[in-house]
């Protein structure tokens, strides 16, 4: 289980609120969500994002409701991984549910800029810049939480 894509570059304190407005949240529609991913924060994000691209941003990535629609709206929009600094709690529990690969590493937070080509171990932690010909070291997943992923999430996981 690895990614290799396209970075999407945001900053400190992405809420909730922005990775999908609550306007939207009237549907469990999992590409519904997906087609608003993001419109508040980058209005092209949703026309330019690939299958297997990748999301890196600053400080408490996640923070504000306790809702799944953000992640799952990461996922649905082709996010194979998102990398931050640090996530809100809530946030990071939910994205391992719903089978969002997720990585903290202060250092990749700040050197990857948007528009890098970037790969990600899962295995080891990790993540290659192929742009600036850089790695960056993560902690990998324990063996339980690979389990999650590998199977799409806590529920499938338990089936």
């Amino acid at each position: 289980m690895d990614a290799k894509g396209r970075v999407h570059k945001y900053g400190n304190n992405v809420d909730t609120d922005v990775i999908i407005p609550a306007r939207h949240l009237n549907t469990q529609d999992h590409k519904e969500l997906a087609s608003h991913c993001m419109e508040d924060i980058d209005k092209e994000f949703v026309a330019k994002v690939k299958d297997g691209d990748i999301m890196v941003a600053g400080d408490n990535f996640g923070c504000g409701s306790s809702r799944e629609h953000a992640p799952i709206a990461i996922k649905a929009s082709g996010i194979s991984c998102v990398i931050a600094n640090t996530f809100a709690r809530i946030f990071y529990r939910n994205a391992i549910n719903i089978g969002l690969p997720i990585l903290e590493c202060a250092e990749a937070s700040k050197k990857i800029e948007d528009g890098d080509e970037v790969s990600v171990d899962f295995n080891t932690g990790l993540i290659t810049n192929l742009t600036k010909n850089e790695t960056y070291q993560a902690l990998p997943f324990p063996d339980f939480i690979k389990d999650i992923m590998a199977k799409g999430g806590l529920m499938n996981s338990l089936k």
